[in-house]
């Protein structure tokens, strides 16, 4: 048997291709939307994909099953579990089995016994793997896809938070306890194959470790040591991050089938002349992916800075409309890449890309100003000064600046409306990552008189400015 993890880092996400060294087929768990490195690793060790298998409908990002179907003919493995609302909506379109709890499939000399595990969502199941091929009677280990992580179990609240379907958290919480009670009577030597590590919103406290076992996860991972249902579930249900507001659209993307991705290249533009027809679009939104001190500096007026960094794909699909078309400033070199990620997660209308030495070509080019903690003192507490807060709420609740208003990140925009526009806004996060995005977006929505406060709470934390708790 062979067997490879992929782990993408700006979404928190694992992959797994298994493969039977007698037959040459290969397998891909929970497959990402960008194939390549499944292609490549199959190529290089001469196996063919011939299926793929998905533990539930993925809220965070696009799965790369269909795409493995429509290349490559890779036959489908699905959940037949949960009800209507969660059943996928293009199997007629592909080689396709659903599976429900029980049901044993084979790829190769491989066998994959399917354990209906709900909880995160209703349909969600796991794969236990047992390597028949090598003459084993005993599984090796499990498939779990966001329902049991390293320390951690998959949240059961996104329903209710990013798709809206009321009253499903607690119902997901209940599931997930008695899920959880077939877990535990599952081997401890099983080794645990999760679908996602720390950094996901899929979880509250996931560990940044790859793999674990039933048998660690039983010692260590507080989901499991609980044993009064009515405290788990209220122990499971506290203090979860706000979930990213296009969870919503990928279950949606998931559920009636990603589009297929072609071969077709964005255009790539050197010089202003190729970029001005989507500027001051209403359609367009054009994106400056330069670190947040260099835009600071100048940047084209209307422009949103997302820097290209681990935060990049989680915030564009906070911030960014699926339904508008996207232009992006950024190296040439890191033009695929940045399609890639902004793929992944579904944002597919990309219709150029541009070198940020068009910049240097703009008449005149937009500002902001950074200050530090002992600029943001002198003049926090001012009538004519409005504090925003962009971090996440048990963020905030865990101490806040005195005169600070809330509004989070990914609702900023929502809050416009509500923003004074004859004072002087200052934004932080907890270092300023965030902050930089959040000034862009205001100020390409009108605030001109805005300051971003770098080193955010941790400087003014450490700087002994006065603090309020909730």
């Amino acid at each position: 048997m062979f067997f490879r993890s992929y782990f993408d880092e700006k979404l928190a996400q694992y992959s797994y291709m298994v493969a039977c060294q007698k037959t040459g087929e290969a397998i891909v768990i929970d497959p990402a939307r960008d194939i390549t490195p499944y292609v490549e690793t199959a190529k290089k060790e001469g196996f063919r994909l011939t299926a793929a298998a998905e533990t539930h409908i993925h809220a965070d990002f696009v799965s790369g099953a269909r795409q493995l179907a429509n290349d490559y003919e890779a036959t489908l493995y699905l959940s037949d579990e949960g009800d209507e609302n969660w059943k996928y909506q293009y199997v007629d379109q592909l080689s396709a089995d659903l599976v429900k709890d029980g049901d044993v499939f084979m790829v190769g000399n491989v066998e994959f016994k399917v354990m209906h595990t709900p909880g995160h969502t209703p349909e969600s199941i796991s794969f236990i793997l047992t390597d028949r091929g090598g003459g084993s009677v005993a599984p090796m280990g499990i498939f779990t896809g966001d329902f049991v992580f390293v320390g951690d179990v998959g949240r059961p609240d996104l329903l209710e938070k990013a798709a809206g379907v009321k009253g499903t958290a607690d119902t997901g919480a209940a599931q997930m306890y008695d899920s959880i009670q077939k877990f535990k009577q599952l081997p401890d030597y099983l080794v645990v194959w999760p679908g996602h590590g720390a950094g996901s919103a899929c979880g509250k406290s996931l560990g940044a470790v790859p793999l674990s076992t039933v048998g660690y996860e039983k010692a260590n991972n507080w989901a499991l040591k609980e044993t009064n249902k009515e405290q788990f579930q209220k122990e499971l249900l506290k203090d979860q991050p706000e979930p990213p507001k296009y969870f919503a659209m990928m279950k949606k993307v998931n559920k009636i089938g990603p589009s297929v991705l072609t071969n077709e290249s964005i255009p790539y533009v050197e010089h202003l002349s190729g970029l001005e027809k989507y500027l001051n679009q209403e359609d367009v939104i054009v994106i400056d992916t330069r670190n947040g001190h260099d835009f600071a500096d100048g940047h084209i007026e209307g422009t949103i800075n997302l820097p290209y960094t681990k935060i990049f794909t989680n915030w564009a699909g906070w911030i960014l409309d699926y339904d508008k078309q996207l232009v992006i400033i950024a190296e040439k070199e890191r033009q695929i890449e940045i399609q890639k990620s902004l793929q992944s997660i579904g944002l597919d209308k990309i219709v150029s890309f541009a070198s940020p030495a068009v910049i240097s070509e703009v008449e005149t080019l937009e500002k902001y100003t950074n200050i530090d903690v002992e600029q943001l003192k002198a003049q926090y507490d001012k009538d004519d000064v409005y504090v925003i807060d962009i971090r996440q709420q048990q963020e905030w609740e865990a101490g806040r600046l005195p005169t600070a208003h809330h509004h989070m990140l990914g609702y900023l925009e929502e809050a416009i409306a509500h923003l004074p526009q004859d004072k002087k806004i200052i934004v932080h996060c907890q270092s300023g990552a965030r902050s930089a995005i959040g000034t862009s977006l205001l100020q390409a929505k009108g605030f001109k008189n805005i300051e971003n406060a770098e080193g955010g709470f941790a400087s003014w934390k450490k700087a002994n400015g006065e603090i309020v708790y909730s």
